[in-house]
């Protein structure tokens, strides 16, 4: 079955996606780039899965990926402005334009390997164009090839981006698992 992928408004299918297995555990919810640092660390438990569904009021948080009726993927995508990449120093700003970001990339257990992270970065780049952004970036890892962590492999690739279009837009100076991150950018204009 071809896999689809729209905006994200159905909550159960985000936590799903990005939720805990318990109700109580500390997960990330894919909060940890969307709302200030403190925050996020003060946000605990059941307090981060209703802090998502009030953001959900304000629009989709991202896409989800769906085989059929069953969600299998996941990507946050917003405006930069919104994120804490507005502000942080280790990611650079290369130009004054109101970029969308996107900063996490998921696949369920079970469909890895099924290009539905390819799927879920095309349906990103879509949902921002149709919302109007001028260009999208990524903060991939720059792996050249090299295995990546699976917990910290939701950033993506550069490979991943570049087959989506993106070009390199500058370095960073952010690391994660060991390798450096690029800063990715598509023009939509």
């Amino acid at each position: 079955m071809a896999i689809e992928v729209v905006p994200a408004t159905a909550f159960a299918d985000v936590r799903t996606m990005v939720g805990p297995k318990r109700p109580d555990a500390n997960v990330c919810w894919c909060l940890s780039y969307r709302v200030p640092s403190k925050e996020n660390v003060s946000l605990q438990g059941v307090a981060r899965g209703e802090r998502v569904r009030e953001l959900m009021k304000g629009g989709p948080p991202g896409v989800l990926a769906y085989d059929g009726d069953e969600v299998v993927g996941w990507a946050a995508v917003h405006p930069r402005a919104d994120t804490s990449f507005a502000t942080n120093r280790k990611i650079p700003h290369v130009d004054d334009l109101d970029v969308w970001s996107v900063w996490c990339i998921r696949v369920r257990p079970g469909h890895r390997g099924e290009g539905i992270s390819h799927a879920l970065l095309a349906g990103a780049v879509a949902f921002a164009r149709e919302s109007g952004a001028p260009a999208i970036e990524g903060y991939p890892v720059d792996n050249k090839g090299e295995k990546v962590d699976l917990t910290m492999a939701y950033v993506g690739t550069r490979a991943l981006f570049q087959k989506a279009g993106f070009r390199k837009a500058a370095g960073t100076d952010s690391v994660l698992n060991g390798f450096p991150r690029v800063l990715m950018r598509l023009d939509l204009r």
